[in-house]
């Protein structure tokens, strides 16, 4: 029998310090390949590599497009890529954002499960939102074994819990107990094969970088009234039993989270437009009442005071919605 010869880590907010102590308590000889995914700004430098190194007795490997997957390595996904794994290749994705991040958690997860299927482990450490549950899922559902950060040692305790509500998780634990008992996990004999459905072929491509026909997405999703606050097309809800989720034409998706925090950048946005043109026309405004009362028309002045006095209120409330916000909505 197979052994579980992939290992894939997912982590936020909170994440690098466990990220760190999980590898180096990972033993020299594991007999599986390990990919990492944590959220990162676009362009960021990248010095992770030698941080995660120190101490680690298993190699650590910034991967390119097309590279084989092997075992006894760390790949990291790069700034701005999807990292992939096909059959035993690893693939560096130029497709759409999910969950407003790339490279994105639940992608290389569900790449995890696609190809490696009951030979997959997958973990999910701190994090705010819940990037890694929809992915998590999968591997569950192919037969793969489910990880996660106990939520009371996380930093940010978001994600473990996203994932622990999404899946039925076979093993919860400490940072200190993660690396050893992923190498303990990993000369177990996998499960039986289990067959993968249509969306997790589809949504892999779509992390590639493929076009997805409109009938092909109607397949695995069903249009919705909602619209992708990236590229405002239509979203089209997630078909399946896994978190609620929702991706447009162009690929984007979303989890219901997400998808709300998304749409809060978009009322910030619009608010802070709004605010602007009200204090220009309160600038206006008072001007014309300095004109007016220059010229002595009090009564002119009179008005248009009034009217800067109604700007000012306006103004003065879409200042305070910007800075109070949603923050609700962001709350772990």
């Amino acid at each position: 029998m197979p052994n579980h010869d992939l290992i894939v880590i997912g982590g936020s907010a909170g994440s690098f310090p466990v990220l760190q102590r999980v590898l180096r308590d990972l033993p020299a000889d594991l007999p599986a390949s390990v990919m990492v995914c944590t959220h990162r700004p676009k362009d960021a430098a990248d010095h992770r590599s030698e941080l995660l190194s120190q101490g680690v007795s298993l190699r650590v490997n910034s991967p390119v497009d097309g590279q084989p997957l092997e075992q006894g390595y760390i790949y990291l996904a790069p700034s701005d890529r999807h990292l992939l794994v096909v059959d035993h290749t690893i693939r560096l994705g130029r497709g759409p954002r999910e969950n407003m991040s790339r490279p994105a958690i639940d992608p290389l997860f569900r790449s995890a499960a696609l190809s490696f299927g009951p030979r997959a482990i997958g973990v999910v450490l701190s994090g705010m939102m819940n990037d890694g549950a929809s992915g998590l899922h999968a591997i569950s559902e192919t037969g793969g074994v489910t990880v996660v950060q106990h939520p009371l040692d996380a930093e940010v305790a978001a994600m473990p819990t996203a994932a622990m509500a999404a899946v039925a998780v076979d093993h919860v634990a400490r940072s200190d107990q993660i690396g050893f008992l992923l190498g303990e996990l990993a000369r177990l004999p996998a499960g039986p094969s289990k067959p993968t459905g249509l969306d997790l072929e589809l949504e892999v491509k779509i992390a590639l970088g493929s076009r997805v026909s409109p009938g092909r997405l109607n397949e695995i999703a069903d249009p919705s009234t909602l619209s992708c606050p990236h590229c405002h097309g239509v979203l089209s809800h997630m078909k399946g039993d896994g978190p609620l989720r929702f991706r447009c034409q162009i690929g984007h998706g979303f989890t219901a989270e997400n998808l709300l925090v998304a749409q809060e950048d978009e009322v910030h946005e619009a608010l802070a437009v709004a605010m602007r043109v009200m204090e220009e026309r309160l600038g206006i405004v008072e001007r014309m009442a300095d004109d007016a009362r220059a010229q002595g028309r009090d009564t002119l002045a009179n008005v248009y005071d009034a009217r800067a006095t109604e700007y000012r209120h306006y103004a003065e409330t879409l200042r305070q919605a910007i800075s109070t916000g949603m923050d609700t909505i962001r709350q772990p």
